[in-house]
């Protein structure tokens, strides 16, 4: 387990990597836990420098808000993944599993950088998974909800 303090933007982080195996590390960020896919595994002979650089590569600070992403899930054919566009904190779900959510209808409200962000559907769909809860810390990318 190592331990690690950035600065990004004027905000500080306190970093503990937990555990590494291969392409997902177990990290807590500011008391709060996260489990993320590194883009290359990590392996067993990389020099524990690496993964320090590889796990500070995956904080990161957006400047401003954007819109929500939203791309398909890669080989699952379970629909479409409506993605953090910043970190920030979970203050409203305004949909719940089975409702049916048009092109730009909030389907949550994401808490960044003390500004509330609506986060929109970009297609016409029904609710198939909330990934999330209310109060919830998400990272910049994760999927948030799932539009069949």
């Amino acid at each position: 387990m190592k331990e690690y303090k950035y600065k990004i933007n004027g905000k500080k982080y306190d970093v503990t990597i937990k555990d590494v195996d291969e392409n997902l590390a177990e990290v807590e960020v500011n008391g709060n836990s996260y489990k993320i896919e590194l883009e290359k595994p990590v392996k067993a002979e990389t020099p524990k420098e690496d993964i320090k650089t590889v796990a500070k590569a995956q904080i990161k600070q957006t400047t401003a808000p954007a819109a929500a992403t939203q791309t398909p899930i890669s080989g699952t054919g379970k629909g479409v993944g409506v993605q953090s566009p910043l970190p920030g904190i979970i203050i409203d779900i305004k949909v719940k599993v089975g409702d049916v959510v048009k092109k730009g209808q909030t389907v949550l409200i994401l808490e960044a950088m003390k500004m509330e962000n609506n986060i929109s559907a970009s297609v016409d769909g029904t609710i198939k998974e909330i990934k999330i809860n209310k109060g919830d810390s998400v990272l910049e990318g994760i999927d948030l909800v799932i539009i069949g």
